[in-house]
C-alpha cells in the first residue's frame, strides 16, 4: 500500500480499525434468572474444556498464524478517539437482552428426568459435534423443549457457548420445537460477545425469518462483533446490519455505536474510503436528528470523505464547516488540507492558496499534501510550471517529497509535454528508493506513445518490469506502440505472453490492438483467429476492425459471419472452479430451479486476492454478468463479482453444496489434479516463510477429507490435518511441501508465491468465519483416524 501523508486523512485516529481482543475481553457473564435456588453446585463449575498441548508442528503453524493477525491489529495506529469513553466496546454490556426465565431443575416431578438432564449438563461440553449430535439424538424418546432449553442455557452460564448454540440447533430441527424469542436472543448475545459472527448471525436470521424483531441487544453486539473482524472484512455487513437497526427495527443505536460505524467507514486510504460517503452521511444524520453530540472528528472525517469524490459537493462541504464552528470546533491541519483537496479538484486557485494560508498562520508542520493540492490546482488551470515551482518550493523548505507528491507533479509535467523535466524527475524517483513507481512509469509511457517517440518508451518499458511487478495496462500500451510502428512480429510475441500468464492477461482493448496489428499487416488469417477468440469470450469488437477482416476475407472468397458460441466451460475453467469451491467461494440457485449463481469474492486486504481476482474475472469474463464485464481497468475490477445464472454451474452447486451449506463430493479424491489444487492453494492456501503449505478446507467432514488426504498420499504427499472451527487445514511441511510446490508450481500464477509468502497468512476468501476451540481435531496422513 502506498505512503500517505499524515495529513492525507482526517487523524491518524481515524485509521484503525476495532480489535477484537478489546471488544470482547472478559465479558461478564449472561444475565440469567434461573427461579428458585441454584442446583448442581458441582456440575455449574464444569469449566470449558481446555485446548490440547501442542501435539504437531501443524498445530503451530496454525496457532502461528492467529498470533500474525493479532500482532497485526495490535501494530495499527490508535483508534477514533482514543482515550475518551465512547467506544461500543465500552457499553457493550450497557444495551441488555431480554430477560430469560428458565425452569429450576428441582421443579421437575420426575427423579429419573433430573439425572438425565444433570448428567448431559455435565458430559455434552466435552464432546466434539458428530458425538455431541449422536447424545442428543439418543434421548429423543423422552426430552422435551423445556429441558433441551435447561442445558442450552447451563452452556450459557459456563460460558461455552459454541455448546450452547449447538444444543440450540439440534432442538430447532425436533418436530416439538416451539420458537423461544428469549432463547433466541441470549444464543445470539452470547455468540456476538464470543466473536462468533457467522453463528449469531445465523440465529439472528432465524429471529427475522419468524417474522419477529431482533432485540436490540443482539443488533448492537452483532454490529460491533463484525467491526471486531481483523482488517475490517466485515464493514459492508456491519453497515447492513446497523441499517437494518434503524429501518427495520426502529431502534435508536447509542452513540457509541454510531461512532464505531463511522470510525470503521473512513479508516481506509481515501481512494477506497470515498465509496462510503453516503453510508457516512447516514450514520452523521442519525447522530444529528436523535441529538447526541458529533465529534469533532466525525466532521473531520465526512469533509475528508467529500474532498475525495470526482465531484465535489462544494455547497455540503461549506455546509460543514459552518455546523462544526456552530458546534464550536476549530478547523484542524487535516480539516484544511481537505478544504485545499477539493478546492484543487475544481482548478479553484484563489481558495486553494486562501487555505493554504490558514495553515501556515496556525504555525504547524506544513504537510507535504497541501504541496500536492497546490501543484493540482495550478494544473487545473493551466499552469504547470507553477506547479513545479510549488515541487521545489517544498524541497527548499526541507521537506522530503514522497511517494503523492512525485505522482503528481510527473503526472502533470507529462501531460504538459515537458519531457526532460519528466525524465529528470523521474531518475530522481527511481534513486530514492521509494516503492510504488508504477503509476510514473505508466505516465511517462503515455507521454512517450503520444509524442510518438517509441524507442524510449520500449527502454522504460524494460525499466519497469525489472523494478516492478507487470501488469495488463503495462504491457497493452507497449503492444500498442509495437502495432503502431508496425512491428508486428515482436507484438505478436508481447501478445503471446500476455495471454499465456495468467498475472497479465488480455482483455478487449488488447485483442482490438492485435486484431487492428494483424489487419494492417493483411494477415488475415491470423486475424480471424483472434476475431473468433474475441467472440468467444464476449468482447466487443471495434467496428472498423470487422469492417477491415470481412472486407479482407471477401478478396480471398470467405465471409465472416457473427459465430453462435454456445455456453460451456472448459477443462480449465471447471478445475479453476473446483479449486476455488475448495477454498470457500459462494454458489446460490436462482430463481429459475436447476440454475445457478457463482459468487466471486476476494480479500481487499491481500495483494495476492487482488492479483488473483484480475486473472478470474478474465478467465471467467464470458460468463459473467453485463455489469461485471464492465470494467476494462484491471485495478477498477471489484473485489466481488458473479456469474449470470446458467444451468452448467448446476452440477458443481449440487457436488459443494446440500441445503445452502458447503460439503465435500464423495468424489472430490478423483479431481484433485495439478491445476484444481493450484487454485485451491492460491484462493485458500499460504505459504510460510518456513516453505511450509497450509491449505484452507471450506466444508465437509472428516469422511470427506480423510479422502482428500489419501488421494494425496497416492501421490506421495504426506499432509496433517487440522479441525478448527467449521473449516479443516491441510499442512504440507519439509519435503512434503517441496513435493507440493513441485506439482502445482506450472500452474499456480507467476510470481505469486512470493506474495503469499509476505503476506505470512492464510487468504481464504472469508476473514469472518467463527473460532470453534474447542472442536481441533488433529488427523495424519498416515493415521488418518478422527475422534469423530
Amino acid at each position: 500500500m502506498a505512503t500517505t501523508s499524515p495529513c492525507s486523512a482526517p487523524s491518524p485516529s481515524l485509521r484503525c480499525p476495532l480489535a477484537l481482543s478489546h471488544l470482547f475481553a472478559s465479558p461478564p457473564p449472561p444475565a440469567l434468572r434461573l427461579a428458585g435456588p441454584k442446583l448442581l453446585p458441582g456440575r455449574l463449575a464444569v469449566s470449558r474444556p481446555g485446548i490440547p498441548a501442542v501435539a504437531s508442528a501443524l498445530e503451530s503453524l496454525i496457532l502461528d498464524l492467529d498470533d500474525d493477525e493479532e500482532d497485526e491489529d495490535e501494530d495499527t495506529e490508535s483508534g477514533l478517539f482514543q482515550g475518551e469513553a465512547w467506544a461500543a466496546a465500552d457499553e457493550r454490556e450497557a444495551v441488555r437482552s431480554p430477560e430469560l426465565v428458565v425452569p429450576e431443575l428441582e421443579e421437575l416431578p420426575e427423579q429419573w428426568r433430573r439425572s438425565r438432564i444433570a448428567w448431559l449438563c455435565k458430559e455434552l461440553p466435552a464432546y466434539k459435534h458428530s458425538t455431541f449430535t449422536r447424545i442428543l439424538n439418543a434421548q429423543r424418546k423422552w426430552i422435551t423443549q423445556d429441558d433441551v432449553t435447561y442445558v442450552a442455557v447451563h452452556c450459557l452460564r459456563i460460558r461455552n457457548n459454541d455448546a450452547a448454540f449447538r444444543v440450540y440447533s439440534w432442538m430447532v430441527r425436533q418436530h416439538w420445537f416451539r420458537f423461544n424469542f428469549a432463547l433466541a436472543t441470549r444464543v445470539a448475545d452470547c455468540l456476538g460477545r464470543d466473536g462468533k459472527v457467522e453463528k449469531c448471525r445465523d440465529v439472528f436470521e432465524a429471529m427475522v425469518k419468524q417474522g419477529r424483531v431482533p432485540a436490540e441487544s443482539t443488533f448492537h453486539i452483532l454490529i460491533v462483533a463484525y467491526l471486531s473482524v481483523p482488517k475490517g472484512r466485515c464493514l459492508e455487513e456491519a453497515c447492513t446490519i446497523y441499517n437494518q437497526m434503524i429501518q427495520m427495527g426502529g431502534y435508536k443505536p447509542r452513540l457509541s455505536l454510531h461512532n464505531s460505524l463511522f470510525r470503521a467507514l473512513v479508516s481506509k486510504t481515501g481512494g477506497t474510503a470515498k465509496y462510503n460517503l453516503k453510508q457516512a452521511e447516514f450514520v452523521y444524520h442519525n447522530v444529528v436528528t436523535t441529538n447526541l453530540d458529533v465529534h469533532k472528528d466525525v466532521y473531520a472525517g465526512l469533509i475528508w470523505l467529500h474532498s475525495y469524490q470526482d465531484v465535489i459537493d462544494r455547497e455540503r462541504i461549506l455546509s460543514l464547516r459552518k455546523e462544526m464552528k456552530q458546534a464550536g470546533f476549530d478547523e484542524g491541519i487535516d480539516v484544511l488540507v481537505s478544504v485545499m483537496r477539493a478546492f484543487s479538484k475544481e482548478g479553484n486557485v484563489q481558495e486553494t492558496e486562501a487555505t493554504w494560508h490558514k495553515i501556515l498562520q496556525s504555525g504547524s508542520d506544513l504537510p507535504v499534501q497541501a504541496y500536492v493540492c497546490r501543484m493540482e490546482a495550478y494544473a487545473r488551470t493551466g499552469e504547470p510550471m507553477k506547479s513545479l515551482d510549488m515541487f521545489k518550493e517544498m524541497k527548499d523548505k526541507n521537506i522530503p517529497p514522497n511517494v503523492a507528491s512525485y505522482h503528481k507533479i510527473i503526472e502533470i509535467m507529462t501531460k504538459a509535454r515537458e519531457v526532460d523535466i519528466v525524465e529528470q524527475l523521474m531518475n530522481e524517483f527511481t534513486e530514492s528508493d521509494m516503492k510504488h513507481l508504477m503509476p510514473a512509469f505508466l505516465d511517462l509511457m503515455y507521454m512517450y506513445m503520444d509524442l510518438d517517440m517509441h524507442e524510449k518508451l520500449e527502454l522504460t518499458f524494460l525499466k519497469c518490469i525489472a523494478r516492478c511487478r507487470p501488469n495488463r495496462i503495462l504491457y497493452t500500451i507497449y503492444l500498442e506502440s509495437l502495432v503502431k510502428v508496425g512491428n508486428i512480429e515482436k507484438a505478436e510475441e508481447v501478445f503471446g505472453e500476455m495471454h499465456n500468464n495468467g498475472m497479465i492477461g488480455t482483455n478487449t482493448k488488447s485483442c482490438n490492438i492485435m486484431l487492428r496489428g494483424y489487419l494492417s499487416a493483411e494477415d488475415y488469417q491470423r486475424a480471424e483467429k483472434v476475431y473468433d477468440m474475441m467472440s468467444k469470450k464476449k468482447y466487443d469488437v471495434q467496428a472498423d476492425s470487422l469492417e477491415k477482416l470481412q472486407s479482407g476475407l471477401l478478396l480471398s472468397k470467405k465471409v465472416i459471419k457473427p459465430k453462435t458460441v454456445s455456453m460451456k466451460l472448459d477443462q480449465e475453467q471447471r478445475e479453476i472452479l473446483i479449486g476455488l469451491l475448495l477454498g470457500g467461494t459462494r454458489m446460490e440457485s436462482y430463481a429459475q430451479r436447476g440454475v445457478h449463481i457463482v459468487h466471486f469474492q476476494f480479500q481487499e486486504d491481500s495483494n495476492a486476492h487482488s492479483v488473483l481476482r484480475v486473472h478470474i474475472h478474465e478467465r471467467f469474463f464470458e460468463w459473467l454478468s453485463s455489469a461485471s464485464r464492465s470494467f476494462d481497468d484491471g485495478s477498477k475490477i471489484p473485489y466481488q463479482f458473479s456469474t449470470i445464472p446458467h444451468q452448467h454451474f448446476s452440477f458443481f452447486a449440487d457436488q459443494f453444496f446440500l441445503k445452502g451449506q458447503p460439503v465435500l463430493p464423495k468424489l472430490i479424491h478423483r479431481w484433485l489434479s495439478p491445476r484444481v489444487l493450484a487454485y485451491w492453494f492460491m484462493f485458500g492456501g499460504s505459504k510460510l516463510p518456513s516453505g511450509d503449505i497450509v491449505l484452507k478446507l471450506s466444508g465437509g467432514n472428516s469422511e470427506g477429507v480423510e479422502r482428500i488426504v489419501n488421494s494425496l498420499h497416492t501421490q506421495s504427499l504426506t499432509s496433517k490435518v487440522k479441525r478448527k472451527g467449521r473449516f479443516f487445514w491441510i499442512g504440507f511441511q519439509g519435503s512434503n511441501a517441496e513435493s507440493f510446490w513441485r506439482i502445482i508450481e506450472p500452474h499456480v500464477l507467476n510470481n505469486f508465491a512470493s506474495l503469499v509468502t509476505q503476506e505470512g497468512s492464510s487468504i481464504g476468501s472469508d476473514g469472518a468465519q467463527d473460532t470453534d476451540t474447542d472442536s481441533d481435531d488433529d488427523m495424519q496422513m498416515s493415521d488418518t483416524e478422527s475422534d469423530e
